[in-house]
């Protein structure tokens, strides 16, 4: 197979929550394009071993699964200097653990203390604290890559509470402070998703999801493997693309 078939071929990528519904299609993507893949996880040890497992491994790619528990920086220094022992590079970071719950947005005591610093913690720290801990090995790369997960949410305000919606433009904050602080070296990006039709979504109501895709311009959601796509295209052809958001949304903020 060819390297334009393969056009990861050699590389190493770390997704955190890879595990999850979409991390987990980002890894079958980033697989699929001839990368070795560490799927990152917190309480998902065994779905993530799973996966690991059952990823394409010709052309030399090597998968396995190793804890990454994104708000735990200890944890994390660990993490680095066992991918450099194991795997000798990391070239992608894909950082898409994140955690909400449902509040209805005008509930504002249902929006706890602990809940809105928990998210926080997870959907902006964590992220930083990952390419804090993975920076040395990122440097030694010569297509260096951090991709966050980011959200429509981001942009509409509108998403599963208020702190995920601020915690999601604090990360598109984030992605273009980082893409400046680390040029030339490493490119950071987001990639923000609509609402993905992942098995969560798929397991709601009906008509809830049938509002939502009728709501979207192109009338559907998106689909998981097309953000997993997403994320490959930072890496090969936007390669000269850094500090942007890229809209994985059906053109929602237009409706």
């Amino acid at each position: 197979m060819s390297t334009t078939e393969a056009p990861l071929q050699g590389r190493v990528a770390l997704v955190t929550g890879g595990a999850g519904g979409l991390g987990a299609a980002i890894c079958e993507s980033l697989a699929a394009a001839g990368a070795s893949v560490i799927v990152g996880y917190n309480r998902s040890a065994a779905a993530a071993i799973a996966l690991a497992a059952m990823l394409p491994s010709d052309r030399g790619a090597s998968h396995c699964a190793m804890k990454a528990p994104v708000t735990d920086s200890a944890a994390l220094s660990l993490l680095a200097g066992d991918i450099a022992q194991r795997c000798g590079r990391c070239d992608i970071v894909v950082n898409c653990a994140g955690t909400t719950r449902f509040v209805p947005h005008g509930e504002l005591d249902a929006l706890d203390d602990a809940l809105f610093d928990e998210i926080l913690a997870t959907n902006v720290r964590g992220p930083f604290a990952v390419v804090r801990a993975m920076r040395e090995l990122l440097d030694r790369s010569d297509a260096a890559l951090v991709v966050n997960l980011s959200s429509i949410a981001a942009v509409t305000a509108m998403g599963s509470n208020v702190a995920y919606c601020a915690s999601k433009a604090a990360v598109d904050n984030m992605t273009r402070s980082l893409a400046r602080a680390l040029a030339p070296k490493i490119r950071v990006l987001s990639v923000s998703p609509g609402l993905a039709d992942t098995e969560f979504v798929k397991s709601m109501d009906p008509s809830w999801r049938d509002e939502q895709a009728a709501r979207t311009p192109l009338r559907r959601l998106a689909q998981p493997d097309e953000v997993g796509r997403a994320v490959v295209a930072c890496a090969t052809h936007l390669a000269f693309t850094t500090g942007a958001v890229i809209p994985i949304d059906g053109g929602r903020p237009l409706a």
